[in-house]
């Protein structure tokens, strides 16, 4: 599936705050999202101007991912990762915030990548699949190829792993194209 779907749960509040179903199976299959999840994980990020990615899991542990901040505020990336795709390394961007509540699912065969926009933020993020380290993978943040056109805010903090990662042209692809273009659709 080629279709990176991006959308906000309905909130529902009063003088208190609000409350929001930020994960419900029969809606998410509405919206054309019909996975198992079967892992919560959670990333902190205390500096503004942290990346992280662009990672993926290969197969047979391949992830589809549902992503959301819930605290502070990022950009969060996609990037086409499907031998065959007519959009092989091409990316789209969101952003998610806490106060925007907005998601992004992250299909199968697609890389993913996030910087931070302020310090402290956390995101939050269902997946399809059990971590493997034998399956984790990874592309360069600034692969000359994919040319992620990242913010200026300064600095950007990277992982040691990160800054060792592989570009696109030395990437081999485990991800066959489904015949899907990648699309992003805002609902």
């Amino acid at each position: 599936m080629g279709n990176i779907i991006r959308f906000a749960p309905r909130r529902f509040g009063d003088e208190r705050g609000w409350f929001s179903e930020v994960f419900n199976a029969r809606r998410e299959a509405a919206y054309g999202i019909e996975v198992d999840f079967v892992q919560d994980n959670q990333s902190y990020s205390s500096l503004s101007g942290t990346v992280r990615g662009i990672h993926f899991q290969r197969p047979p542990h391949a992830q589809a991912k549902l992503v959301r901040c819930s605290r502070g505020r990022l950009i969060d990336y996609a990037v086409d990762l499907r031998r065959g795709s007519p959009t092989y390394g091409r990316y789209v961007a969101a952003e998610l915030t806490a106060e925007n509540g907005q998601q992004l699912f992250v299909p199968v065969g697609f890389g993913h990548a996030f910087i931070t926009l302020e310090p402290d933020t956390e995101i939050s993020y269902k997946v399809s699949d059990y971590y493997d380290a034998a399956c984790d993978g990874g592309l360069r943040w600034d692969c000359p190829e994919i040319a992620i056109d990242w913010p200026d805010i300064g600095t950007v903090i990277l992982s040691e792993r990160d800054l060792t990662l592989p570009s696109l042209a030395d990437f081999d692809s485990p991800f066959a194209y489904d015949g899907v273009p990648m699309h992003m659709i805002s609902l």
